[in-house]
Formats: C-alpha cells, structure tokens, sequence
C-alpha cells in the first residue's frame, strides 16, 4: 500500500473535542481573545507532569487547536503552566518568571505536587505549592494530570 494511500485511508487521529460548557470558561478567557501563549516552569517535579504536558500537545491530544501555544520565555507568555513543588532553589526564579509576563497572566498549577507538594510534603529542599509562592488561578490535579485534564484546563484558559 503506498503511502498517500495509506494516510488517505487512516483519517484523523486526533482525539475529538468534548463540549464545553460556556459557564465552566475563565473570566480573563475573553481578555485572551482565544489564544494564549504557554510557559512551562519545573518548580521541581519528578518530570512526569512534564511528560503529559508533552502529550497534551501532541498530534493526538493537539492542545494548539484550542489555541495555546507553547514558547521559550515569559516575555512572550501569557500563562505559566508550574509542576512540581517549588524548591528553595526554584522560588526566586518562579517569582521573576512569573513577573516578567505581561498582564493579564495567569499561573496554572499542574499536577498534586505543585497543589499541595504531594509526596514531597515536609522536604527539606521544599518552600512549599505553588499557591505558597505565587498567585495561582487555576490548578489540575492528578499525580500526574492525564493530558485530557491539562487540555480542558486550556480550553478553560482560551474558551475554545
């Protein structure tokens, strides 16, 4: 079978989009106008939040059809997705990358670590969640977040 047929006859992979309610959409949605542009910050996790971030913009999952979008700095960023618990070592640079994005922002907190430290509460190396360091507006929860989860958090972000 040759290739184009082959890609002719597979379809779409994606998985398909679940309704979304209109009461369920961030205030600040409106704001975005659609379309956010994402930063990932490792506050100090395992790297298994980042592994289904990684798959929530993938071409199955494709989170870039709602209309968010991940780039390299804070600058360009409009919302900050934060895994892990914030170490001591990470809670100045989260504070500055937080605040180098322009307003309106928002700070999403993915995954049990960043929510309540999780299986690192009590650590030495621990400041402390997210909520501890920076203003969170909205948290994912899951040890790690299936990409489905982090998907409708962004579909809350951009209210496609």
């Amino acid at each position: 079978m040759g290739l184009l047929r082959k890609i002719r006859t597979t379809g779409r992979v994606a998985e398909p989009a679940p309704p979304l309610p209109r009461d369920d959409v961030l205030e600040t949605a409106r704001e975005f106008g659609g379309s956010v542009q994402v930063r990932c910050v490792d506050a100090g996790s395992c790297n298994g939040c980042e592994i289904e971030i990684a798959a929530a913009f993938n071409p199955v999952y494709d989170a870039e059809r709602y209309g968010a979008r991940l780039v390299a700095s804070p600058r360009h960023a409009d919302v900050a997705m934060v895994t892990g618990p914030v170490t001591r070592n990470m809670a100045e640079p989260l504070r500055r990358t937080v605040a180098a994005m322009g307003e309106p922002r928002l700070v999403v907190a993915v995954g049990d670590c960043a929510i309540d430290c999780g299986e690192f509460t009590g650590g030495y190396g621990v400041e402390g969640a997210v909520a501890d360091v920076v203003p969170v507006d909205l948290a994912v929860p899951g040890c790690p977040p299936e990409p489905e989860a982090i998907v409708a958090a962004l579909r809350r972000v951009t209210g496609r």
